[in-house]
């Protein structure tokens, strides 16, 4: 199958992409650093030609809720509206567990606005939700280290390996 993964260059996306190979499949890659910009949407109905199957793995380090929910939006807007051209069969999103129990997050917002588009959106779609990656830990420990000590609030977690979630994507994607 022809794949396009979108936030292709990132951790999951780069991880992605060697799933769908390594099963013989064709990841078409998208990013802004490969030429396409999701938040204009140029360069995507080019990338998304031919394509089956998109698995949107973007991403954003916005900390405002606003300006993640306008990116979350713009990009997820773009995607499926060139999906639609394209007559691709299959949104997959990567999405966060537990991400409608929590309010005041900003990335938080910015998936549940993806989900909603997605939801809402007339190209066949899957979301799949994942729980925190291994290195969330140490993520948020370096958002509160000074001087080589951390403030960790009492966080209930049960990380997955990044890799995992890359299986998962690929197989819902050709599934």
């Amino acid at each position: 199958m022809r794949i396009a993964v979108a936030g292709a260059t990132g951790n999951i996306g780069t991880l992605t992409v060697a799933a769908l190979q390594r099963d013989g499949h064709e990841a078409v890659r998208i990013s802004r650093s490969l030429g396409v910009d999701l938040t204009t949407g140029g360069g995507l109905d080019d990338a998304l030609a031919g394509v089956e199957a998109v698995v949107d793995v973007t991403n954003s380090t916005a900390a405002d809720p606003a300006e993640t929910v306008a990116y979350f939006g713009a990009v997820t807007r773009n995607l499926l509206a060139a999906e639609e051209r394209a007559g691709v069969g299959h949104h997959v999103l990567l999405s966060i567990a537990g991400v409608h129990r929590i309010e005041g997050n900003a990335h938080y917002a910015g998936k549940r606005e993806q989900e909603r588009l997605a939801a809402a959106d007339p190209v066949p779609w899957t979301i799949v939700p994942a729980t925190q990656f291994h290195d969330f830990a140490a993520m948020v420990t370096s958002w509160t280290e000074q001087d080589g000590v951390a403030t960790i609030a009492p966080l209930l977690v049960q990380p997955v390996a990044p890799a995992d979630v890359a299986d998962v994507l690929a197989e819902i994607a050709t599934g």
